[in-house]
């Protein structure tokens, strides 16, 4: 598997654990969702990081497998989370106008 497919592999499963929580979904939606849909997101998030996980230990082995996936996966929640910030900075939830202060 290419690195670009691990790369966004790591950033499906963070951003299905950032749908699972209350916050962003009252950011991105506007509105919280059901709990049963939030609990799927969450497990959605996390059987994506642990099947990352084992495509980066077959590739690679333990030993850098485990140095990769580390590094990919912190390099996805960061994007991530960043583009939860623009998001939320720029007011797009808002239907892209932005309240002045």
């Amino acid at each position: 598997m290419t690195h670009a497919l691990k790369l966004i592999f790591c950033l499906i499963a963070f951003a299905s654990l950032a749908a699972s929580m209350e916050r962003h979904q009252q950011a991105v939606l506007g509105h919280a969702l059901p709990a049963g849909q939030s609990r799927g997101f969450r497990i959605a998030g996390w059987c994506a990081l642990v099947l990352a996980l084992r495509y980066f230990v077959d590739d690679d082995g333990w030993a850098l497998g485990l140095v990769r996936y580390s590094g990919f996966t912190s390099l996805a929640a960061g994007v991530v989370f960043g583009a939860l910030i623009v998001y939320e900075h720029f007011g797009l939830a808002r239907g892209g106008t932005r309240e002045r202060r």
